[in-house]
């Protein structure tokens, strides 16, 4: 799964890897929970072309009730994608590439758990595959447009740490994925592989990215060893 991740990559690495030039600038964030916005690009089409969009992380259906479904939808499984009521419309009609410079996972190791960032060896940001929603409150008429992650089965260079990722879209896939007058199932299934194994690195941080509170560049550093669990270090958002 993808639960936790962070993007820190300045505008113009954005413009430059992911064809949008007149981004606005995105703040640096270094540990960021569903729920929370995600910075995400999409096609808007002719002729603006591609845009950044700021999404609720949490899928929320246009059929939903209620925003708070949007919790229990933040990664939407590459198997079943295009089966799922809930994802199968966005992965035909509204698919998006969510910016990340790295992501976290858990390693279970005795009776805790020791968190890894898991980023490119080459150090550069990446685009993880997304569907995204427009959902509208009936009671205030409020619009919210709302994405979740799309997973797969981890690459065989972190499996020991767990046994899903997300999608990461190699730079040739982006036009392909973007394009929605694509809805052929067929050809966009393929796209939803493990990310090579040599093109990634993990090391393990500190117990502080537990805690979505916590934010700031210290949280990617590695650390020699696991630390003891300080107080108010548990799982936070």
């Amino acid at each position: 799964m993808c639960g936790r991740f962070a993007f820190f990559s300045p505008h113009e690495a954005v413009s430059r890897l992911f064809g949008v030039p007149d981004a606005p600038a995105v703040e640096p964030r270094y540990n960021i929970a569903p729920t929370q916005s995600v910075a995400a690009v999409r096609e808007a089409g002719e002729p603006a072309g591609r845009e950044l969009a700021m999404l609720y992380w949490g899928l929320v259906p246009s059929w939903a009730k209620e925003r708070s479904i949007g919790a229990r939808m933040i990664n939407a499984r590459a198997e079943t994608l295009a089966e799922k009521p809930s994802f199968r419309v966005g992965f035909r009609r509204r698919r998006c590439l969510v910016l990340a410079d790295g992501y976290y996972e858990w390693q279970r190791s005795g009776g805790r758990k020791q968190p890894f960032f898991i980023r490119l060896a080459s150090g550069e940001p990446f685009a993880m595959a997304a569907i995204w929603e427009r959902w509208t409150d009936r009671a205030s008429g409020e619009a919210l447009e709302s994405c979740a992650i799309v997973t797969t089965a981890a690459a065989a260079s972190v499996t020991q740490i767990h046994d899903r990722m997300p999608v990461i879209l190699p730079p040739a896939s982006h036009p392909q994925w973007l394009d929605t007058r694509s809805q052929a199932v067929e050809t966009l299934e393929p796209l939803l592989q493990p990310c090579h194994a040599p093109l990634l690195t993990c090391h393990p941080v500190s117990l502080r990215v537990n805690n979505a509170r916590n934010q700031g560049a210290d949280l990617i550093e590695p650390v020699e060893q696991a630390e003891p669990l300080q107080p108010g270090e548990g799982f936070g958002f």
